[in-house]
């Protein structure tokens, strides 16, 4: 994508030419790209989110908030799933202006990532029902990357420090000696 782009830039500004199909090249390249990072980001619960609720209730009460969000989430899911498979439908004999292509490739993407994500979310769904889910994961946003990198800094904090045959001294200790 970087280099159509790049090379479309050069062509225009150093020939006075330039690669009419780039621009809509690239545009469909980056709806899928970002689509299918949305898959990644739940596969690795990479969303943001504000957790400042959730974070605070029960057990059940995590279960709970889980239950329901997955649930509109996959009703959303579905949603886009049948919008997305109707425009297919609807452009599939009509071509993209500069690359020649059914324009019902450039809605394959949200038709792709609806059948992905409604996968990913009903497997999520299932671990939490069978209570093979962690109580950990019961919150899947994070507040902000910069939290659940110092949070990872943190566990492994405490990991290292609570190693068996470890004798370096606690802060409690340190109050007593």
């Amino acid at each position: 994508m970087v280099v159509i782009v790049f090379s479309n830039v050069v062509m225009r500004y150093g020939f006075n030419s330039g690669i009419s199909m780039t621009e809509e090249l690239s545009r469909w390249l980056f709806v899928w790209l970002v689509f299918l990072g949305a898959i990644v980001a739940i596969k690795e619960r990479g969303h943001l989110g504000t957790d400042m609720l959730v974070s605070r209730l029960p057990v059940m009460g995590k279960k709970t908030c889980l239950l329901l969000s997955h649930l509109l989430m996959l009703y959303l899911t579905w949603l886009f799933l049948t919008g997305s498979l109707e425009q297919m439908r609807i452009n599939w004999d009509v071509d993209a202006p500069s690359i020649g292509i059914p324009v019902s490739f450039f809605y394959g993407a949200g038709f792709v990532y609806s059948i992905f994500a409604g996968l990913l979310l009903l497997y999520d769904l299932l671990l939490m029902l069978t209570g093979k889910m962690q109580d950990d994961e019961l919150v899947m946003v994070q507040e902000s990357e910069e939290q659940a990198e110092l949070k990872a800094l943190q566990d492994k904090f405490a990991r290292e420090v609570n190693e068996p045959g470890d004798i370096s001294v606690t802060p409690a200790a340190q109050k007593t000696v």
